[in-house]
């Protein structure tokens, strides 16, 4: 199945928002879905009752946001019996909103996300290898051996994946639910450094460790496995803040290194 047509990553899109009343979180959802390849260039989205619906929010509400992604040329409305709301491709827009995003949250603000999504991973981690059969980890580890981390969006899909896969293993709905929250909330800021080529080969190779820890019961291995990929990821964003603040471009291949 193609990295964003998971059930896990396109339900923690549409999960309900906490503010019922803001526009702006609709735009933020969707946003961020877009960029991290979740909704796919060309694809039609919900219709705006069902995304008010899901969303839990008001029609009108909906209708707002949508006219924010129009407005930064996120989406385009189309008329007629196959018409709604499509994702266009623009990549130039990511970039910007995305950079806009760092630049407007301080340097505490972005560690502590880091370590709220490793607090949440790391209890999932934990629990998974007391839970995890043989066959678990085969699916998990067949799961790893076909995703893509070759390029920047299935990176970025393909990571969040495998926070909600470990996740599912836990056998905690509540669990799975609160990842699935805050993956849709600072998942794509966190799996923002996945364009770096040296960066989602480190994350990768990592997330291939963590099965055999799960399969053999190692839940202190497990849950380090999996902290020292949300490190990585987390070290990645705060040098990305940094060389914005110095008046740098967001270019996924060289923050690190500058």
């Amino acid at each position: 199945m193609a990295a964003d047509r998971r059930p896990g990553a396109r339900e923690a899109v549409f999960a309900q928002l906490n503010d019922a009343g803001r526009a702006e979180q609709v735009t933020q959802r969707l946003t961020d879905a877009i960029i991290l390849g979740v909704l796919s260039p060309g694809e039609r989205l919900p219709s705006e009752p069902e995304l008010a619906r899901r969303f839990g929010v008001a029609l009108i509400t909906v209708r707002e946001g949508l006219v924010i992604l129009r407005d930064t040329g996120l989406v385009e409305t189309r008329r007629g019996r196959e018409g709604g709301s499509f994702v266009i491709a623009a990549d130039a827009p990511h970039s910007t909103l995305l950079r806009a995003r760092i630049h407007g949250l301080a340097q505490v603000e972005l560690s502590d996300i880091a370590v709220y999504f490793g607090v949440i991973a790391e209890g999932c981690a934990t629990r998974a290898a007391l839970h995890t059969s043989p066959l678990d980890a085969e699916r998990l580890a067949t799961w790893l051996q076909n995703a893509d981390f070759a390029s920047t969006a299935g990176a970025r899909s393909n990571a969040g994946g495998f926070f909600l896969e470990l996740a599912v293993l836990t056998q905690s709905a509540r669990l799975v639910r609160e990842q699935i929250r805050v993956q849709a909330e600072f998942g794509p800021l966190l799996f923002l450094g996945m364009g770096d080529p040296a960066l989602r080969a480190r994350v990768a190779d990592g997330f291939g460790l963590v099965a055999p820890a799960l399969e053999a019961g190692d839940s202190a291995l497990a849950r380090r496995l999996v902290g020292d990929q949300v490190q990585a990821l987390s070290e990645w964003l705060l040098a990305a803040k940094a060389h914005i603040e110095r008046g740098g471009q967001l270019d996924d291949a060289s923050i690190v290194d500058d």
